[in-house]
């Protein structure tokens, strides 16, 4: 797996801490930081995503995708799959996550709860890398609920 990542501040005065990654796979997508009214020659224009927030990001992906594949797998009528991710980070540096939550919203035609319930822990236990990869750093819980189509 490949991604490169370049500064655009150098061709693009309106942001001076705007980045735009283009992974391995041909897609690109933009990053900026977050506005420093204090020195904003360090500061980004918000213009697009924080990296930290990229990273919450693909962990949900990740974790989703995996429901919903052990769910089909499973046979189970899936319909729609969200999921609320909410984190705090560390007050010092390095700000890593400390806690993260995962909320799901499920919902199919007769999904069984149990069904759910083992689908997101097979996820976060044992497929879902970008998770395993952030609770060594951070404390992980989920919830769900499961809604009928």
């Amino acid at each position: 797996m490949e991604c490169t990542v370049n500064w655009t501040g150098a061709l693009n005065t309106r942001s001076n801490m705007g980045f735009v990654a283009e992974t391995g796979s041909g897609h690109t997508l933009m990053m900026d930081g977050a506005p420093d009214a204090a020195k904003p020659e360090n500061g980004g224009q918000n213009l697009a995503p924080r990296p930290m927030e990229l990273l919450l990001a693909g962990a949900g992906g990740c974790t989703a995708y995996d429901v919903v594949l052990i769910l089909k797998r499973g046979r189970h009528d899936v319909r729609g799959c969200s999921v609320k991710l909410s984190a705090d980070r560390a007050e010092a540096d390095p700000k890593v996550f400390t806690t993260i939550n995962m909320h799901f919203t499920v919902t199919g035609k007769s999904l069984p709860s149990l069904a759910v319930e083992r689908a997101i822990a097979m996820s976060h236990d044992k497929y879902c890398s970008a998770s395993v990869m952030l609770g060594k750093t951070a404390q992980i819980t989920t919830s769900f609920e499961v809604l009928e189509a």
